[in-house]
């Protein structure tokens, strides 16, 4: 139960700084790549931001996935 509230606690605030960086005006945000309304879009640099949280998010999955075993290791 720890494992599992850990683990969407820091999916919580990774989510909440990446919405930050999408939804914000940085240096590099690079050309718009998708228009998504007339003042926003999605820009070159907001990939990286996106792969960043993708590859996050998945390795936070396979720390509480792995985290179940009890007892201990098979031979």
């Amino acid at each position: 139960m720890l494992r599992w509230l850990c683990a969407l606690t820091v999916g919580a605030v990774l989510s909440g700084f990446a919405f930050l960086l999408l939804t914000g005006r940085y240096i590099n945000d690079g050309p718009v790549l998708v228009v998504l309304t007339v003042d926003h879009g999605l820009h070159a640099g907001d990939l990286f931001v996106l792969a960043g949280w993708v590859m996050a998010i998945v390795a936070l999955g396979v720390l509480v996935r792995n985290g179940r075993r009890v007892g201990p290791p098979e031979p």
